[in-house]
């Protein structure tokens, strides 16, 4: 036990001294990470993908919900509305294609229809733990920073949305019922989003009470959890009322309601830096925990998702350029389009949904699980080492001179 408890210190403690080494070398620490699990892992076997043993679906499930909640609360609706157009244009597109692209190539590798549609929606986004921070210390505009940012929060939506309706679909046996899957879809989502609304509302307007008691910070979260699990008793996505509850929360001000005016007025309704500090340390020892877990999961002796990781990786980001060049912002110059092209990094969220058509018991749920770790390695990899180059050596930046035909700016 001793070994134990002496291994999660040094993880974290490596997790704080990885963060220091992306904000300053452009490293993604998730990267680290999941090197740090492939060396305790696969390499030196110390550690099996199995560890967890029952308690993996709990901390897949707590690990969604935080990482939900905190993303809600950091989408502004006053940033979607100065930039929702060029960050419409390039998430639906991009989401689109990478669903087609990925989803001929799982088909290539035996997947069933569904099963391909279901691994090509779980990678068609990407990480907003790499984006946000790269995008942050990166020298571009301001609107292909929120455009980036924005993209990343609503693909992780729409990934969690139409995976979990098309896995619940294969487990009621109806196949690729496009319309009916679309009607769930539909449902569930303006359900849960009603919930998690007046879910938001009504924390907002308690909130202030809820404060006055003693160690009230982890109340928050407590009632996130209540919520998600009325929307799922109630056969609602649990996921979206997440989501919802931060988007609201984060955005109260918006929502100027006259008949609550006597329980909200002279209130501070948000969430407080101390809250939202502590919700944050939260999602960093489950990300930093979870991307360990992938490492220690990447199937190393399965050639076939190894292979299918390689082929996804490269295919996502030959199409990305493309993207970049015709979905752009108006306001992007080349070197934007540039990074916009090479932001194809797979995350959190990718993660999470791969391990659930195995805990659903779904046919080839191990193989979708094993294909999206490889992925998210291998698109963060490429990531991170092409950014590295086009920012420090500028002439071999072959993506900006040649694609996009403009000298550097």
């Amino acid at each position: 036990m001793g070994e134990k408890l002496i291994f999660v210190g040094l993880i974290i403690f490596a997790a704080h001294f990885f963060s220091m080494i992306f904000s300053k070398k452009r490293i993604p620490d998730v990267l680290l990470l999941m090197i740090i699990g492939v060396i305790i892992g696969p390499l030196l076997g110390l550690v099996k993908p199995d560890f967890m043993g029952g308690v993996g679906g709990i901390f897949t499930t707590i690990t969604l919900i935080v990482i939900l909640f905190e993303g809600g609360t950091d989408i502004s609706i006053f940033d979607i509305q100065k930039s929702w157009k060029s960050t419409i244009k390039l998430t639906l597109i991009s989401v689109m294609f990478s669903v087609i692209i990925v989803g001929i190539i799982g088909y290539f590798f035996n997947l069933s229809i569904i099963n391909s549609l279901i691994l090509g929606v779980i990678l068609s986004g990407t990480s907003s733990a790499v984006v946000i921070p790269l995008t942050q210390q990166l020298k571009i505009g301001n609107q292909t920073k929120t455009t980036l940012v924005l993209e990343s929060a609503i693909t992780d939506i729409l990934c969690f949305i139409l995976a979990l309706a098309l896995m619940q679909s294969e487990l009621a046996g109806d196949g690729l019922n496009v319309m009916k899957i679309m009607g769930g879809v539909f449902s569930s989502f303006v359900i849960a989003t009603i919930i998690g609304f007046i879910g938001g509302i009504v924390w907002t307007s308690i909130l202030h009470k809820v404060r006055t008691f003693k160690n009230s910070i982890f109340l928050t979260p407590s009632y996130v959890f209540v919520l998600y699990g009325l929307s799922e008793a109630l056969g609602f996505s649990g996921a979206i009322t997440a989501l919802s509850i931060g988007i609201t929360i984060a955005n109260i001000e918006y929502f100027n309601f006259s008949f609550l005016h006597k329980y909200q007025k002279d209130k501070y309704l948000m969430l407080t830096d101390r809250e939202k500090a502590f919700i944050s340390e939260i999602v960093f020892v489950l990300k930093t925990f979870f991307f360990v877990y992938i490492g220690i999961s990447i199937p190393f002796n399965n050639n076939i998702a190894l292979v299918a990781g390689v082929i996804i990786t490269i295919s996502l980001m030959v199409m990305r350029l493309f993207v970049a060049k015709y979905s752009s912002p108006k306001s992007a110059n080349a070197f934007d389009k540039s990074i916009i092209a090479l932001m194809i990094p797979k995350g959190l969220a990718s993660a999470v949904l791969a391990s659930i058509p195995e805990q659903m018991g779904l046919p080839q749920g191990e193989l979708i699980k094993y294909i999206v770790f490889s992925t998210v390695l291998f698109s963060i990899l490429l990531c991170s080492i092409l950014i590295f180059i086009i920012e420090r050596y500028p002439k071999a930046n072959i993506i900006l001179r040649v694609l996009f035909k403009s000298r550097n700016q």
